[in-house]
């Protein structure tokens, strides 16, 4: 099994290319998340700004499901509009 495989990432790049050419390689990221590796081993991980923004509005639904789910069933009132 490939370290792609494991981590579900497509796009993996080791540090010292990150290093070499660090504008070339955030260009060639796209919209997809990247593993930056050390020793072959996940160090970090590199996301676009439009890919970072798509990771915050999921971590922002998640929180609006919660407390959905905790006023389940609560008091209401009703609106005349």
């Amino acid at each position: 099994m490939d370290i792609a495989d494991i981590l579900r990432i497509k796009t993996t790049v080791s540090m010292a290319e990150l290093k070499r050419n660090p504008k070339k390689i955030i260009g060639n990221a796209d919209d997809l998340p990247m593993a930056i590796l050390n020793s072959n081993k996940p160090k970090a991980y590199l996301l676009s700004a439009k890919a970072y923004e798509v990771v915050l509005d999921f971590i922002d639904d998640a929180s609006l499901i919660k407390s959905i789910k905790a006023r389940r069933g609560g008091k209401t009132i009703k609106v005349k509009i």
